[in-house]
């Protein structure tokens, strides 16, 4: 992954692929830019060993090409598309497969801006949304629900969020790709249904979507791909011509990723694997020193789900490891989770996640603030409830501080 897709020949031989701060490219010749431009827009197929040429870098870059053939590295992808953020590539990738007059089905709980997006900018486009559960077995009541929710809609899309933020819970992408395909049996079967994973939680180091059925996984590269807490980015990986849509209306739409963003994303590749290993091990040895917290009611944690739980076995045949996201459970509700989140020092309180630092925020109050207080209820988004990112600090000093919080508790 490292040197892939980079010449060090086409950049008088750095090492490194350089930052291409550039917006737009000289062709060799008109005949060139003509050529460039029917690929970019689908008028013939490339001729054997073509590629796609510089154009402007709202349509390619070097470092967004280049960031996205690694990307797709890591899941074993045909193809990676990059985005300005995480939301950009979840809401471009809905919008290019939607059409007024349809119904998409989503896992709850999820991230409190998509769950924004569809329950309320998706109804002006007439495009209904219609929760199906996580951390459960989905059955065939489920799909009776679903399908009379529907109400003669066409499904265009299904979109899984697993581990679910900020509860932790997990998702059997088979049982999706069953629905769906029980959903839309009596659809036009020209028409594609994607089935798309945002993986953000477990990254591509613990968890590859599209080995398990996934059409498409989305991330946040804010997160463990950068990991940096300084870029802003998300990524769409799948087959290309599945991608297709998505590409084409990221053009029109202006939400590409820039090229300095993919410069640091390059570097950050680079040491993923290191920073989620040192992380997870990390969470694991938190999440039991949690467990056994006087102060502490629950833990939320892939690790800690038992042998017996329906969700135990989904785990093992479907992550690679339980990632660095806790959610925990204190007494004395958001009083108790505002004094303990107060009291830590090495442990910062803000949102985003993934970091190399540890990082907590209150769901309920702040990422799953615009949630209703019943939905936070039905979905474990309790008021004492603290999401954990753990960091790749020293695990001494994340429990020394974490017990100097709880201590008053």
């Amino acid at each position: 992954m490292m040197t892939f897709g980079y010449k060090t020949s086409l950049s008088e031989g750095a090492i490194k692929c350089p930052l291409f701060q550039t917006s737009t490219f000289v062709f060799e010749s008109a005949q060139k830019g003509k050529e460039h431009f029917e690929l970019a827009y689908g008028l013939r197929e490339p001729k054997d060993g073509e590629e796609q040429g510089l154009i402007y870098s709202r349509l390619n870059n070097p470092d967004m090409e280049i960031l996205e053939d690694r990307l797709a590295v890591w899941d074993n992808a045909e193809a990676c598309v990059s985005f300005a953020s995480g939301l950009a590539g979840i809401t471009t990738t809905i919008l290019a497969y939607t059409k007024p007059g349809d119904c998409i089905i989503y896992t709850e709980p999820l991230y409190g801006g998509t769950h924004h997006f569809l329950e309320h900018e998706l109804k002006k486009w007439d495009v209904h949304a219609i929760a199906i559960p996580a951390g459960v077995r989905l059955t065939s009541k489920h799909e009776k629900r679903v399908r009379e929710q529907m109400d003669g809609r066409a499904l265009a899309l299904a979109l899984v969020e697993t581990p679910a933020n900020p509860t932790n819970r997990l998702v059997d992408l088979a049982d999706v790709s069953n629905m769906i395909a029980h959903l839309t049996a009596d659809q036009d079967p020209k028409r594609r249904v994607p089935l798309c994973v945002d993986n953000t939680f477990l990254g591509p180091l613990f968890m590859h979507p599209l080995e398990h059925g996934a059409d498409i996984v989305l991330y946040s590269a804010t997160k463990f791909i950068g990991e940096h807490s300084d870029v802003v980015a998300g990524a769409a990986l799948g087959d290309a011509d599945v991608l297709m849509p998505i590409r084409t209306l990221r053009t029109f739409l202006g939400n590409m990723l820039s090229p300095m963003d993919g410069w640091l994303l390059m570097r950050s590749l680079e040491t993923l694997k290191m920073r989620m290993s040192i992380s997870q091990q990390n969470a694991r040895v938190v999440a039991q020193w949690l467990k056994d917290h006087p102060a502490v009611t629950h833990v939320h944690y892939l690790d800690l789900i038992p042998a017996n739980h329906p969700m135990r076995d989904v785990y093992d045949r479907q992550c690679l490891g339980s990632g660095s996201l806790i959610a925990f459970e204190v007494r004395g509700g958001e009083s108790g989770a505002f004094a303990c989140m107060d009291r830590m020092q090495l442990i910062k309180t803000a949102v985003s996640l993934g970091g190399t630092e540890s990082l907590v925020e209150h769901p309920a109050s702040m990422t799953h603030a615009g949630m209703s207080t019943e939905d936070k209820a039905r979905l474990g988004v309790t008021s004492g409830l603290i999401r954990f990112s753990v960091g790749v600090e020293c695990v001494d000093d994340i429990l020394a501080d974490l017990s100097n919080a709880l201590a008053h508790l």
